[in-house]
């Protein structure tokens, strides 16, 4: 492997962090720092984690290490953590972190406006990057642009590693895994659970569904300059369902999951196809919104939501007042420490293939298989957990990680690691 994760080789001296979270401060930055601070005292890794923090404000800083110590039951959260100022405005201090680290956990959001400077700055000082992104724009654009400066370099860039898209992407992989014989083609149901209190998201990520969903036409323009071969078709075809359509293993409706994991699924299986020589599983994402009074008001925001965001004044007022638009779904607050209590997620994977010693080019599937993810509230109990297990497998399993650096979606950076197995012990009955 060209340098091992984190790009420092055997003659490099040795950085002062192997790990940054930049954005410490941010809504969700605070709970991966709690995560991180979890995981060093856990002893989780083969020695002590030497980490720090990094954003804008060394008070704000200060700030979110005394709370992570006071969630962990401890007065402090050790002399060892440090504390780096930078800002995603400001090019050289960007650099100055990249170069103190092996990784860099990057938490600052919507990617599409803040991602980019800091990926590059990873890159060309020789820092690993994981990020937590939901924007196939951005994930895929960052593949265009620095995978090969990635590979050269000897550091991986490795996106959705968050709730979007870790569930799915590793999810798949270990459907395939437990099926005897060739796994062709796999549909995923999401289902959200919330307590008495509700459930609501922050408004970042309405922003970023915003900001995507208004650049649709760029997203395929970008793909059109990839020029990535389409990934071949194995045994039957899988056919894709409606807009809404009445799930029968559930008893409710469905609709096709917005997010980004059919495409970083995608990624994913192009890659264990072209790099591997496995055979691709095709994929599709859906999630159960429940009965049909759930629908018709779905349905009813999802016009207006489209709508309005084809418009510079109607993005505007959607990104002004999210609560209003999202049915109180999004906040500017983000949701209480009572909510992600009560909150909880299962992905149901329904898998569909062909027996041992049964040529998946000919005849129709003859074996299924269900799988499932479970977790606790996605997006700042579970998105947290999930990037740093994928922090600890890119700095712990470094031998198993792919033979080159480059940009990655999970599912291609993790797949002979041992990220399951982190996740399962973290998360009990993970996957099932």
């Amino acid at each position: 492997m060209a340098a091992g994760a984190g790009g420092a080789g055997a003659g490099a001296p040795e950085r002062p962090y192997e790990l940054v979270v930049f954005g410490a401060s941010g809504f969700t930055g605070q709970f991966v720092v709690e995560e991180v601070a979890r995981a060093a005292a856990s002893g989780e890794l083969r020695g002590a984690l030497r980490w720090a923090v990094a954003g804008r404000s060394r008070q704000k800083l200060q700030a979110v290490l005394e709370r992570a110590a006071e969630k962990l039951g401890k007065a402090a959260v050790g002399p060892e953590v440090g504390v780096l100022l930078c800002d995603v405005d400001d090019a050289a201090s960007l650099a100055a972190m990249a170069r103190q680290t092996r990784l860099v956990l990057n938490c600052v959001g919507p990617y599409r406006f803040f991602g980019e400077p800091v990926v590059e700055a990873c890159v060309e000082n020789g820092a690993s990057h994981i990020d937590i992104s939901g924007e196939p724009q951005f994930l895929e654009g960052m593949y265009l642009k620095y995978n090969e400066k990635a590979a050269e370099k000897g550091v991986y860039v490795i996106g959705s590693c968050g709730f979007d898209s870790i569930p799915a992407d590793m999810g798949v992989l270990y459907t395939r895994d437990k099926l005897k014989g060739t796994l062709t083609a796999v549909e995923s149901f999401l289902k959200v659970k919330s307590g008495p209190e509700g459930a609501c998201i922050h408004d970042g990520t309405w922003k970023s569904a915003v900001y995507g969903l208004a650049d649709q036409d760029n997203l395929k323009k970008l793909r059109k300059k990839m020029g990535c071969a389409p990934v071949p078709v194995v045994g039957a075809k899988l056919k894709r369902r409606g807009l809404v359509f009445y799930s029968r293993e559930f008893k409710e409706y469905s609709i096709p999951f917005m997010g980004s994991d059919a495409s970083v699924v995608k990624r994913s299986q192009r890659y264990v196809h072209t790099e591997l020589q496995e055979t691709p599983v095709q994929y599709g994402a859906y999630v159960n919104v429940g009965g049909l009074g759930s629908v018709m008001k779905l349905m009813f925001a999802g016009i207006l939501f489209l709508l309005l965001v084809k418009f510079s004044f109607g993005r505007k007022l959607l990104t002004k007042y999210p609560e209003f638009f999202s049915a109180g779904h999004f906040t500017k607050k983000g949701p209480t420490q009572k909510q992600m209590d009560g909150t909880s997620f299962t992905i149901t994977f329904f898998g569909e293939g062909y027996s041992e010693g049964q040529d998946p080019q000919s005849g129709k599937p003859n074996v299924k298989i269900c799988t499932e993810v479970k977790g606790p509230e996605p997006g700042y109990i579970a998105t947290p957990i999930a990037m740093v297990q994928a922090a600890v497998s890119l700095l712990e399993d470094a031998t198993c990680l792919p033979k080159q650096g480059g940009v990655y979606s999970p599912g291609a950076a993790f797949c002979k690691t041992k990220l399951i197995d982190r996740l399962n012990k973290r998360v009990p009955s993970t996957a099932a």
